[in-house]
């Protein structure tokens, strides 16, 4: 074989990987519910050959310098909070090239909003719809929402972990 050949074989190699590897990435399978307008995905099937990449626990940035810190007036409401610990994640998530679109499950961490006695379910689903399930942004994660008793940040009302895919 010459090495022109040769080349030209390696050349057609390289570029099936890459389609086969853009095939992967497609392949990610998101299922919901058609019954259902939740916006999350009931389950997902994430191809073989990508990687998993796992965010540490996020809770929203202090958003009042002036208040005491560590606590809720620091951060703001749920509603405040989730959205500041989404756009850290987003951010996070952006350092490694990926976006909101490549997470395929969400753990949200909330405690009782001292305000309401219990936790703040629909202040938490007006931040997360801004991230998910929008024209700019259609792809839903699976996700759970725990109520617990306390977070790590006492001024925290919710922390949340995410996992994303990478198509290689």
């Amino acid at each position: 074989m010459t090495m022109n050949k040769f080349a030209g074989l390696a050349l057609a190699a390289a570029l099936a990987c890459g389609a086969a590897s853009a095939a992967r990435a497609a392949d990610v399978v998101r299922h919901t519910d058609p019954a259902s307008h939740f916006p999350i995905a009931t389950a997902i099937e994430v191809p073989p050959g990508a990687s998993t990449i796992y965010l540490s626990g996020i809770g929203a940035p202090a958003i009042d310098k002036t208040a005491k810190p560590m606590t809720l007036a620091a951060y703001g409401d749920t509603e405040t909070q989730v959205r500041g610990a989404l756009t850290r994640i987003q951010a996070e998530l952006a350092k490694l090239k990926l976006t909101m679109g490549d997470v395929v499950q969400m753990h949200i961490y909330m405690v009782a909003d001292p305000k309401l006695g219990k936790i703040d379910f629909p202040g938490m689903m007006k931040a997360y719809t801004e991230f998910f399930g929008t024209a700019q942004q259609p792809k839903l994660p699976t996700r759970s929402a725990f109520e617990v008793a306390h977070l790590a940040n006492p001024g925290w009302l919710a922390e949340i972990e995410v996992t994303a895919v990478r198509a290689h």
